[in-house]
């Protein structure tokens, strides 16, 4: 017989130490987002260091999210059987010893074999933050303002990364883009050890579902992999071709597996609830587009506009501040009262409207005219999207699955960036070519209407996608009173035990 659920809301004991709880558990994930951009902007500094060729360039942004991508719902499972806080704790520990790593890389391959090793600790640490967030913060007026916070962060981390990575490179050096990630480490390992609870775990011990791992880590490699290859070697590449076939052989023969497995990694009726699903594409959809601002964003303001790297991490704070902003009205005010059914198409809505304004940039477009709006609408429609989607993909979410429920959301993040990354880049390259076919001689000024004409027809895509979210997000959610049940217990196994928090 299952053993009784320890109540979560008194183990984080006072409310002080459940906001103290946020403030580790926000630590972890800023740190874990950061390290999708940081490492980008220091780059060319790096290579000139190091002396590495352009075509090796991209394997250090890609083995850091070959790692991360295949490895969250294993991770988000380990967190559920080994406990929250040890799982929380060895994350951490590994993430910093790894950026150390790669801080102090003398080559190239210690540095991607670092960043890969970046990419295993964060598929652990990421999933496991938002199970104990999930299951730290249980009233919901508290839980609103939990994810509010959660989302925020969830969302400008990106923009964050392109200022610190700015700042760093620029005034510090490139290795402090990794060694920053073993300061904030300390005081979050600190944090966990005074904070978080270690609930003792009763019952038999736990069962890995070892066929559903190699299935679904498998996958969702290839997944990742072929759209990064096709951001690389273009969509008529074999490999690209070979790995997206073999990525979806293995994850439709993870999802058969998980319907008779008799301890699925994976439950599926966690994600096919209607709102829990809802909130997974619409995080999905977010990070496809989020990715593309903040890529072709930067390419315009630097080669276009001519700004230093610190410039543009600058030029992107007006985002954050929208977006931090309307988090957290929209999770204390409006979320209450309207439910993610509203709010996240309402947010879609102005993700939309905000990339339709930057299609409208020009090579002698200004920053004031024509891209600070833009950043505005788009932060305040994130601001709306994000909290609310990872509060509705964990509420109510059976506290043994937190860890593999909260590692969904990732996933889903993850998988839209390289999607958005790999597509985005595909269709930029090819209108800037067509652009360049179609107007004469190449002049500077040809080239750069060329660059600007690429970024275009990628707004026009991400206004798109957000439009398709908010009609899809409509659709899925559930009415506000309805209540998103747990994962029945009957689909459970009945020797699986009570696991730490």
């Amino acid at each position: 017989m299952l053993a009784p659920m320890p109540n979560t809301s008194s183990t984080a004991s006072a409310p002080a130490r459940r906001w103290w709880t946020l403030a580790v558990v926000a630590l972890a994930q800023l740190m874990v987002v950061l390290d999708t951009t940081v490492v980008n902007i220091a780059l060319p500094a790096a290579q000139h260091d190091l002396g590495f060729s352009d075509g090796s360039r991209q394997w250090i942004i890609t083995a850091y999210s070959l790692a991360f991508g295949s490895l969250l719902l294993l991770g988000g499972r380990i967190s559920d059987l080994i406990g929250r806080r040890r799982a929380f704790i060895i994350g951490l520990v590994g993430f910093a010893l790894a950026s150390a790593l790669g801080g102090a890389a003398a080559n190239l391959g210690l540095l991607i074999a670092a960043r890969a090793l970046q990419g295993v600790f964060g598929a652990l640490l990421a999933p496991t933050a938002l199970a104990v967030l999930a299951t730290t913060f249980t009233a919901p007026k508290e839980r609103s303002r939990a994810f509010g916070i959660f989302g925020a962060i969830a969302g400008a981390g990106g923009a964050i990364g392109l200022l610190l990575g700015g700042y760093l490179t620029e005034y510090v050096g490139w290795r402090w883009n990794l060694y920053i990630n073993v300061a904030i480490a300390v005081v979050a390992i600190v944090g966990a050890l005074v904070l978080v609870p270690a609930i003792a775990r009763s019952g038999p011990r736990p069962r890995l579902d070892i066929p559903g791992t190699l299935l679904v880590s498998a996958g969702l490699f290839a997944l990742v992999y072929g759209f990064s290859n096709a951001e690389t070697d273009s969509w008529s590449s074999p490999l690209t071709w070979g790995m997206l076939i073999a990525a979806g052989i293995l994850l439709v023969a993870f999802v058969l597996w998980q319907r008779r497995a008799s301890h699925p990694l994976l439950p599926l009726q966690i994600v096919l609830d209607r709102t829990r699903a809802a909130a997974y594409f619409s995080i999905l959809l977010a990070g496809f587009s989020l990715f593309g601002v903040f890529l072709f964003l930067t390419y315009y303001l630097e080669v276009n506009l001519g700004l230093s790297a610190m410039t543009t991490g600058l030029a992107f704070l007006p985002m954050i501040g929208a977006l931090v902003l309307a988090a957290q009205i929209g999770n204390n005010l409006l979320v209450p009262r309207f439910g993610a059914k509203v709010l996240v198409p309402i947010g879609m809505g102005l993700g939309a409207v905000g990339m339709l304004l930057l299609t409208r940039l020009s090579p002698d477009s200004t920053y004031a005219g024509g891209v600070l709006p833009s950043l505005l609408l788009l932060g305040v429609g994130l601001g709306t999207i994000m909290p609310s989607s990872f509060q509705s993909a964990t509420l109510r979410l059976d506290p043994r699955f937190a860890g593999v429920g909260s590692a969904m959301t990732n996933t889903s993040q993850q998988v839209g960036g390289s999607v958005g990354t790999a597509l985005l880049n595909t269709l930029v390259a090819s209108a800037a070519t067509g652009y360049l076919g179609s107007h004469g001689p190449v002049t500077p000024a040809v080239a750069a209407a060329a660059a600007v004409h690429g970024y275009t027809i990628a707004f026009w895509v991400c206004a798109g996608v957000f439009a398709a979210g908010g009609i899809l997000a409509g659709l899925l959610y559930r009415r506000h009173r309805h209540a998103l049940g747990r994962v029945p217990t009957s689909t459970i196994p009945t020797q699986e035990p009570v696991v730490a928090h």
